[in-house]
């Protein structure tokens, strides 16, 4: 049995010295002169000004790259700020997986802009902007904690990976669970790392717990690692070592479930009735029989492939970074760190984890890797860390060493700049490949473009409903409406516009059921509506396109259609595996054939009056909301 002096010295051995017992001794040794400032320190000032960058651009050029991004969050964000927006199956009442506290948190962002009379198109990149200032904020924190933990160089490097990846410049700025499980993954990741003035255990906890309740529950799991460390050095401490790490985990336990209770309040009312989201969200996934296979299933390697394309070849290196510590462990290699081996080991294992989860999972989206992503970060920057310190070897009993210098750091430069390239050719890629939808509805702003009828312009989607980006790029007097591609599986309702005057209270469409909804994927006619009521259509044609009687190519049909707008799209099933992936240059005699990207058209149709049949007489809601946007 060990004694408590014992608990008390094994404990040190993870906690880095208290600089206040330092300052109480007095020393009678000479004073030393301090040691020079190591050349791969970076500012945290600085380095949130370098990431906030990336994301500000990130926020203005990319495009959304998830339907389940507009049709769960933008439109019912929508819906609280501006009264209508699509509905999906998850926030109706009979099923509730979508909390109304994460939504009206985005809302309350959105609403200095529309009480100064700002358009909605203002919102829309607002809220993206603001978005991206809070990942900033929460790489940074963890930027300067393992800078201060384990090495400058690592946190640089770290800053490296996180403002090269073309994965953290879509993730920062996506308005989705899985982001928002990102952000505190990170402050939770800070707050264990840090150990100066005592254990933040609670806090810790406390961040991933947010991340999991009004996020994603299943970010929970990343927690595991940090906690088992901590019971880990409890059991070989002595009793109030004990008792202080369990009161610990019991703080951060209690604070996540005042968290949780805030939650279940502000979703009852909104659903009127009792209902826990993030328990719900787990029930439906894992044990309901149903789950997230009825949306597609994706063989073991997806997100192996996946992370590669959005980190290139920060992906290997951090895969390799168990074995690379474990090799400095075993074999005294360079690259020590101020934080202890088993300290490594826990940082490093998060990672790891996440990937085996999600990977024994059928049904698989990219999205579900963001909460790992600062995880991915930093196993990379410690791969790359260990590496650099083993290339600099002077030792000449290391073969290293034998490498003339200016080939060593030849290599470096070469490998840095091809990922910066890599980087920026797969972000320019993107944005230029996939922008067309955030920018065709510019034109509807446009007094020039009259409208056809009196009442509220349709816009209609049929096989581009996927890419609709939201209403927010519409005007107040557009609504968008779907009709019949080959798509077949079930499309978002509406939300109630039953107006407050009514006697339904505030917001009654977070609470009336919607028609036709289910949660197995099943088609519904009642989402449609008839091509005769679209005053302008959504279209894409390109090289690849096949027309059926479901998708007829409405850019072609110029007798009834006329071009309001249309802007290059890539032709994905055309285009090669390279032109896919990243940026080429369309100059002529520059690159091959085979390797250009090939374009479509992606167009916003409207149609020509003299072949207009004429509209149906719209709902009376409309009507209301007509009214309602008048006022505003």
């Amino acid at each position: 049995m060990s004694s408590p002096n014992n608990g008390s010295a094994v404990r040190q051995r993870f906690k880095p010295p208290d600089p206040a017992s330092k300052a109480n001794k007095v020393s009678t040794k000479p004073p030393q002169r301090q040691p020079p400032k190591t050349p791969f320190k970076v500012e945290p000032i600085l380095a949130f000004y370098i990431l906030l960058a990336g994301h500000t651009i990130a926020a203005l050029y990319s495009p959304i790259q998830d339907c389940d991004e507009v049709f769960n969050y933008w439109e019912p964000t929508h819906y609280l700020t501006h009264g209508y927006g699509f509905e999906t199956w998850e926030y109706s009442p009979d099923y509730a997986i979508r909390s109304w506290a994460y939504t009206g948190l985005h809302a309350l962002v959105t609403l200095p802009a529309k009480l100064l009379g700002a358009s909605k198109t203002t919102e829309f990149y607002g809220l993206r902007i603001f978005l991206g200032v809070i990942c900033a904020l929460c790489e940074t924190r963890l930027f300067a904690k393992i800078s201060a933990t384990f090495n400058p160089r690592v946190a640089t490097m770290f800053l490296a990976v996180l403002a090269t990846s073309p994965g953290m410049s879509h993730a920062s700025i996506a308005y989705l669970p899985s982001s928002f499980a990102m952000y505190f993954t990170a402050l939770g990741m800070a707050s264990f790392m840090d150990w100066r003035g005592g254990l933040r255990t609670a806090q810790g906890i406390w961040m991933f717990g947010i991340g999991a309740c009004l996020g994603w529950p299943f970010a929970a799991a990343m927690v595991a690692p940090f906690v088992l460390e901590e019971i880990f050095l409890a059991s070989i401490s002595d009793k109030d070592g004990v008792i202080e790490t369990a009161w610990r985990i019991v703080d951060g336990m209690t604070r996540t479930l005042i968290t949780l209770m805030a939650q279940v309040c502000v979703d009852w009312f909104f659903y009127k009735k009792l209902v826990i989201v993030p328990l719900n969200i787990v029930l439906y996934n894992v044990f309901s029989g149903k789950g997230p296979a009825l949306y597609g299933t994706e063989p073991w390697h997806f997100y192996i492939r996946n992370l590669f394309l959005n980190f290139h070849v920060w992906l290997p290196l951090a895969l390799l970074s168990m074995p690379l510590l474990l090799a400095q462990h075993f074999l005294r290699a360079k690259g020590a760190t101020k934080a202890s081996y088993l300290r490594g080991i826990v940082f490093l294992t998060p990672f790891y984890l996440w990937l085996a989860i999600f990977t024994l999972q059928p049904h698989k989206e990219e999205r579900f890797m963001y909460p790992a992503y600062p995880a991915l970060a930093l196993n990379a920057a410690m791969s790359l860390h260990i590496i650099l310190a083993n290339l600099g070897s002077t030792d000449p009993k290391n073969a290293i060493s034998k490498i003339p210098v200016q080939l060593r750091y030849a290599a470096v430069v070469i490998f840095m700049t091809a990922a910066l390239g890599l980087s920026l050719l797969r972000t320019l890629g993107t944005m230029t490949a996939y922008g067309a939808p955030l920018s065709i509805y510019a034109s509807l702003h446009n007094p020039n473009t009259s409208s056809t009828s009196g009442s509220d312009s349709i816009v209609c989607l049929g096989k581009e409903w996927y890419r609709f980006p939201s209403h927010y790029l519409l005007p107040p007097d557009h609504r968008a409406k779907f009709i019949r591609s080959e798509f077949s599986g079930l499309l978002p309702g509406e939300f109630s516009d039953i107006p407050a005057s009514q006697g339904f209270g505030s917001f009654p469409g977070t609470w009336l059921v919607p028609a036709g909804m289910n949660d197995a994927n099943r088609e519904d006619a009642g989402k449609y509506t008839e091509l005769k009521r679209c005053d302008y259509v959504v279209d894409w044609r390109g090289p690849s396109t096949e027309t059926t009687s479901l998708e007829p190519s409405f850019v072609e049909d110029e007798a009834t259609w006329e071009k309001v707008a249309c802007e290059k799209f890539l032709d994905a099933a055309a285009t090669g595996v390279l032109g896919r992936m990243l940026w080429v240059p369309d100059v002529p005699g520059l690159v091959p054939s085979n390797m250009k990207r090939v374009w479509g058209e992606y167009c916003l149709l409207k149609r020509k009056r003299h072949g207009r049949v004429v509209q149906e007489k719209p709902a009376k809601t409309l009507d209301w909301v007509q009214k309602i946007e008048n006022i505003a």
